[in-house]
């Protein structure tokens, strides 16, 4: 039996002083994030918790928000219709990328920005504040506890995003974004903004696992019709342009942000996250990508391992 305390520990003894990548600074209130933070948390579908570092310091979700609030789209309007507005197709382009689905318009994926603006515009709710409090309502049942807004990290996003603006411009453009564009991205910018720990997305991450249910609390947080979609999607596009390569060498659904987290989830095992600020060229974090591919090593959790 495996001793995943042991492993995490030594994984953050073997990659804390690691000395590489930088923080996000295109979101000002990133800039000021201490680079040496550094965490590791795993939650199993039996409630077990494992976990190292600074787990309990808070961050914001940024894109990791992104399969959450998909999954809310899904039961909010079901599969048949989610694929008219938002396609499932890698981008291999940057997460930001101008780009749209030269034939049908529709963003090519949810993980990326202009995908998940378009979700934002999707979610049900008579207004901003009504759908935000949707949002928080749902990501704290991911994370088993009450989930509250950045306010400061939320008005530097607001006031910078400019890249997310025109995304929100072409999206309208092709007749994508239906509701009003500043709510749209007003959501967005809200819902990246969401406070959270590595405990916390550990626990959100073991939901999926899990088949919807979180363990720890035994609540469900989404339709567990659904989940298969999302992990796809997350699997196929959740690490932008090295999407292929984490797939290949990694081999588990997952997702990162750029405030430094990374979390993954191993189909009804576990789920599990890694907080270090610092990323790479692509905007992962290089402790966690570190860490991820040791323990793919250790754990032989590629969904496509086979034991014979």
């Amino acid at each position: 039996m495996t001793d995943y305390q042991a492993l995490i520990d030594d994984l953050h003894t073997r990659f804390k002083d690691l000395d590489e990548g930088d923080v996000a600074t295109y979101i000002p209130q990133l800039a000021n994030t201490d680079p040496n933070l550094f965490a590791i948390a795993i939650v199993t579908i039996d409630g077990e918790v494992y976990q190292v570092g600074d787990f309990d310091t808070l961050f914001t979700l940024q894109s990791m928000s992104k399969p959450f609030t998909y999954g809310m789209a899904l039961e909010d309007f079901g599969r048949d219709y989610m694929e008219t507005r938002i396609g499932v197709e890698p981008t291999g382009k940057s997460f930001n990328a101008i780009s749209l689905d030269e034939k049908t318009g529709r963003p090519l994926n949810p993980m990326i920005n202009a995908g998940a603006i378009a979700v934002a515009d999707i979610i049900k709710g008579k207004d901003v504040t009504e759908k935000l409090n949707r949002i928080l309502e749902k990501l704290s049942v991911y994370a088993g506890r009450k989930l509250h807004l950045d306010g400061a990290v939320f008005t530097s996003e607001q006031q910078t995003g400019h890249r997310n603006r025109a995304l929100a411009h072409l999206l309208r453009g092709e007749n994508m974004l239906r509701g009003s564009l500043d709510d749209a991205l007003h959501l967005y910018f809200q819902q990246c903004s969401l406070l959270v720990n590595t405990h916390d997305i550990a626990a959100m991450a073991s939901c999926y696992a899990n088949g919807g249910i979180n363990p720890v609390t035994g609540k469900r947080a989404i339709e567990q019709k659904y989940i298969r979609d999302i992990l796809s999607v997350m699997y196929s596009c959740g690490m932008y342009d090295s999407s292929g390569e984490w797939a290949y060498r990694i081999g588990l659904p997952a997702k990162s942000g750029v405030s430094g987290g990374i979390f993954a989830v191993v189909p009804n095992k576990m789920g599990i996250a890694v907080f270090s600020p610092p990323l790479d060229a692509i905007g992962h974090s290089v402790r966690g990508m570190k860490v991820f591919a040791a323990l793919a090593e250790a754990l032989t959790f590629h969904i496509f391992w086979s034991e014979k």
